[in-house]
């Protein structure tokens, strides 16, 4: 296990380099010295000062190898919010570096957001609002199916998938479940578990999108998997990654798509001229869904938590490299 002392007053120095809920810095304020957003111009100069830093709380700011090498003080990185995707866990954990997160305080609003983008879709309340506002009132153009009766796949399911799996049930939708690491006795109750990605596709009408962005999902919706679409809705709420967006263009081009909700892109912020936005039948958000007030006051807070249990000495319960770091003197 890594220790230290912090400053001359025994306090750490904690690192918040993006806007968080004020509450979890107020809560550890007594072990530590927070510095803020505010105290550094850009990243780069955030990056120069990582040597004063004993914990780092990171949203989407980057801890690469070459962070960690002039990291010499850090002893944990507390992940508000749950994707690892922009921390270098391998290299936290050879030099001794807790790395954390908060995997389930944000599900019920990722849940709301996914089940929100595929009703969006579903009812082309994007083009609706835009007639009404340009003058055009055609109540015959925006008929839409009901969700009722429909089926919901879902591309994982963990902490965020089994949410969403309650809110469709409560539509009235029948849930398909892809994900190699459940059971049926851990999958979501009344769920049916499938054994590919192409036979979700082949039977869903929405297929939302909950797996972690790894070497093994990154790309793993592609061409094969979406033509087994027929006018289906695919919501992504995970990481762009998984989806190969120019696959998605593609299945939108010839229909086999009916339209695309989005919260993640391969890329971010997207190029304003993407050929994704060429489409009415995409709904797209700026990756807030697990964005709520609530879900954002329990990120703040557990990150916060995190480090003062590796303060105290101890591993917190949600710590990605415990196998890497017990035992560390």
């Amino acid at each position: 296990m890594v220790d230290g002392n912090g400053n001359e007053n025994g306090k750490w120095g904690v690192l918040v380099p993006e806007p968080v809920d004020e509450a979890g810095p107020e809560s550890i304020r007594d072990i530590a010295e927070v510095v803020g957003p505010d105290a550094h111009p850009d990243d780069a100069a955030r990056r120069a000062d990582i040597d004063r830093f004993d914990a780092v709380v990171v949203r989407t700011f980057e801890v690469d190898r070459e962070l960690l090498a002039r990291a010499d003080r850090l002893k944990v990185i507390a992940k508000h919010g749950a994707g690892l995707d922009n921390v270098d866990v391998g290299a936290a954990t050879d030099r001794g570096v807790v790395v954390c997160n908060t995997p389930d305080v944000n599900a019920p609003s990722v849940a709301e957001h996914a089940v929100a983008l595929a009703l969006a879709v579903r009812k082309r309340l994007r083009v609706a609002d835009a007639d009404v506002r340009a003058g055009v009132w055609d109540r015959t153009k925006y008929v839409a199916p009901e969700l009722a009766g429909d089926t919901l796949g879902l591309f994982g399911c963990g902490s965020i998938g089994e949410p969403v799996a309650e809110l469709a049930a409560a539509f009235g939708m029948d849930v398909l479940v892809f994900d190699p690491y459940l059971t049926e006795e851990t999958a979501p109750d009344g769920a049916e578990l499938v054994e590919a990605p192409g036979d979700l596709f082949g039977r869903a009408d929405v297929v939302s999108v909950h797996a972690p962005l790894t070497e093994e999902t990154r790309g793993a919706i592609g061409r094969e998997e979406l033509a087994r679409f027929e006018d289906g809705v695919l919501v992504n709420t995970a990481r762009g990654g998984i989806v190969d967006e120019d696959a998605l263009v593609a299945a939108l081009e010839n229909d086999t798509l009916a339209g695309a909700g989005l919260d993640t892109f391969e890329s971010e912020p997207p190029d304003p001229d993407h050929p994704l936005f060429d489409f009415e039948t995409v709904v797209a958000t700026p990756h807030v869904a697990g964005s709520t007030v609530e879900a954002l006051e329990r990120m703040s807070r557990g990150a916060a938590e995190n480090i003062r249990t590796v303060y105290e000495g101890r591993l917190p319960e949600t710590t990605v490299n415990a196998d890497g770091i017990e035992g560390r003197e």
